[in-house]
């Protein structure tokens, strides 16, 4: 029996368990997905191998952290500074992103974008702004201070804090939240007056927050803007993730199990 599991605290909330064991079920492999609860981040690795688990993957707030602790980087999460998946190979520990790639599948329905605005400084932020701009999307990070922008600036995006921001000529037509705003409070991700001010020419909002319309999507919704929440993106990046923890390529039969499975309780 393979075993793997998902880091995060909060992590009650998720539903990786479910989806990723109907990827495990449609295919046949004998292997679980459970739920892990960290305090501290730097003992991932650790933990990790000392359960032997063969995958994992990871969310807020740790997935610096993962990044931090593994033993080899691969692929785009080296450019993030961010690790969402953890491979268990010989003892080794293989860390990937696949939040960004699984982010720019979910918006696919938006088109061409042009401009974005991410909203949060951690992770995932950091997982989007570098796909983004490698797509040549003109890219902004709205923090709440200044504190973790310097990476952002470094990859040429421009940055602001509550304090200091000033909506652009251009304005923007994607808003994404990438904080923890709203997951189990009422919560906004900036000042109502900052988001109102956004808003009024976007077109489109996402939340990386799946499953519940948070305070920010309903702001999006009433503005009338086309808005979903991250249940997509999370569907996505755990079809890549489950390719990686299976060697198995996905296809359409089995992302649609994977969503099925997101969809149960």
């Amino acid at each position: 029996m393979k075993k793997f599991t998902i880091f995060g605290n909060p992590v009650k909330h998720s539903k990786s368990p479910q989806m990723q064991n109907s990827g495990f079920k449609h295919i046949g492999l004998e292997a679980n997905y459970t739920k892990t609860k960290l305090e501290d981040g730097d003992t991932i690795k650790e933990l990790f191998l000392k359960n032997n688990f063969d995958g994992a993957n990871i969310t807020v707030p740790h997935k610096e952290l993962a990044f931090k602790h593994a033993d080899e980087v691969i692929g785009l999460a080296n450019q993030i500074g961010a690790a969402n998946t953890y491979i268990n190979q010989d003892g080794k520990v293989l860390a990937y992103n696949t939040d960004a790639p699984g982010f720019l599948k979910a918006i696919e329905e938006f088109g061409d974008i042009k401009n974005v605005l991410i909203l949060g400084a951690g992770g995932t932020a950091r997982a989007l702004a570098v796909a983004f701009k490698e797509k040549g999307v003109s890219t902004t990070i709205l923090n709440r201070s200044k504190n973790r922008l310097d990476f952002f600036e470094k990859i040429g995006c421009s940055v602001s804090t509550w304090d200091d921001f000033q909506i652009a000529s251009n304005n923007y037509k994607l808003i994404v939240n990438t904080t923890s705003a709203g997951l189990n409070d009422q919560e906004l991700p900036s000042p109502k007056v900052l988001l109102n001010m956004i808003f009024a020419n976007a077109k489109f909002a996402v939340d990386c927050i799946y499953g519940k319309e948070t305070p920010f999507l309903k702001i999006a919704k009433d503005k009338g803007l086309q808005y979903k929440d991250g249940e997509d993106m999370l569907l996505y990046q755990g079809v890549l993730a489950f390719e990686l923890f299976t060697g198995c390529k996905a296809d359409k039969h089995l992302i649609e199990a994977m969503r099925k499975g997101l969809k149960e309780g």
